[in-house]
């Protein structure tokens, strides 16, 4: 991996050559085992990095086209990342969609490290719902999920077992800036089990097993809404544990909903109940 650490001197530099070492590892920021290995990851587009920096986090280096509109929000986006010691690189726009893998790049693009929330480091008591996902293998469902968190107001995504990386290209950008929005906590069962049963919580699961309507359900809070994988669902023991189970009226021939349409569904109707 090529040493990419800004210069204290000359935070700003020009890209030419797709063969540049800092493209190369910039592209390997796509690749979940390179990115793992370095620890950082890619976020695009201007709105997506402002949400980031509302939030606190600020690129390590902020990657921009050589001819790109000016914008107040862009410019005071560059004064941050120099402030706490980043790079700024400007490049060509064929270099930045050989970066994003995009066609259609966006003209701005941010390098974060990666972050997380230790599962005991959650505080329950701050949202009225929570999400969590298990074993959650498309990156644009957990970035829904992500999205539909923001929306609702939930605390966080819990993500259980073998998920997606909430790093990856597709997720963040799914996510449209909730990535950076929402606490996001890595977990296997029997370690959340323990942890949410620990202090008083609901854990509820859309289900066909002794189930319930979705509404007119009694939700409480705090409300750990749980989507399982996309083909397989969840497994049989962990809705055996679920406080509550409900399903939802399916009108058509499909027989399910998309896990993380089912996710954001059941997580307005729990708002709803909630906000009465």
């Amino acid at each position: 991996m090529p040493d990419v650490s800004p210069d204290p001197d000359n935070p700003s530099r020009h890209i030419s050559g797709f063969s540049n070492p800092t493209v190369k590892y910039l592209r390997s920021l796509r690749e979940k085992k390179l990115r793992k290995r370095a620890g950082q990851f890619l976020a695009e587009g201007l709105r997506l990095l402002t949400d980031a920096r509302e939030c606190g986090h600020i690129p390590r280096t902020l990657v921009m086209a050589e001819r790109r509109d000016p914008h107040p929000l862009l410019g005071a986006l560059e004064m941050d990342v120099i402030a706490a010691g980043g790079e700024i690189i400007t490049t060509t726009p064929d270099i930045l969609a050989k970066i994003t893998g995009k066609s259609n790049a966006q003209s701005v693009v941010g390098v974060f490290d990666e972050f997380g929330t230790p599962l005991s480091s959650l505080n329950r008591e701050t949202a009225k719902i929570w999400l969590v996902a298990q074993d959650l293998r498309d990156p644009g469902n957990l970035g829904t999920m992500l999205r539909t968190g923001d929306a609702v107001g939930a605390g966080g995504l819990i993500l259980i077992d073998d998920c997606a990386d909430p790093f990856s290209a597709e997720a963040v950008r799914a996510s449209m800036g909730a990535v950076f929005t929402q606490s996001v906590a890595q977990s296997r069962w029997e370690e959340f089990l323990s942890w949410l049963r620990s202090e008083p919580s609901q854990l509820v699961a859309a289900s066909l097993r002794d189930a319930v309507p979705y509404r007119g359900a009694e939700y409480q809070a705090p409300c750990f809404v749980m989507v399982g994988n996309e083909s397989q669902g969840l497994p049989e023991t962990y809705e055996a544990e679920c406080d509550l189970r409900v399903t939802m009226p399916m009108r058509g021939r499909a027989d399910s909903l998309n896990a993380a349409v089912a996710g954001a569904v059941l997580a307005y109707e729990v708002l709803n109940t909630l906000e009465r």
